[in-house]
């Protein structure tokens, strides 16, 4: 039996996704080198998915502390998170 996600389970679910670089260089308007530069620095907190290489994924919690530090207001950023 296949179960959908009403409006606000969908909405919640979205909400405590993480974040992939991409978004993130998309919401301040940089490169996705600059990203993961941040996260090399060890200024953002990432944690790698998948095999191999993988790739990162940043918490929400850990993005909104990461702006708090920098002192970017949200409504500076390019993408609604």
């Amino acid at each position: 039996m296949q179960h959908e996600l009403t409006a606000p389970a969908q909405k919640q679910a979205l909400e405590s996704e993480p974040l992939r670089v991409k978004v993130i260089a998309d919401a301040l308007r940089v490169d996705s080198t600059t990203i993961y530069r941040e996260i090399a620095a060890g200024r953002l907190l990432a944690y790698r998915v998948g095999t191999g290489r993988g790739t990162f994924r940043v918490s929400r919690a850990a993005f909104s502390q990461y702006l708090a530090d920098r002192g970017i207001p949200t409504s500076e950023l390019a993408v609604a998170l």
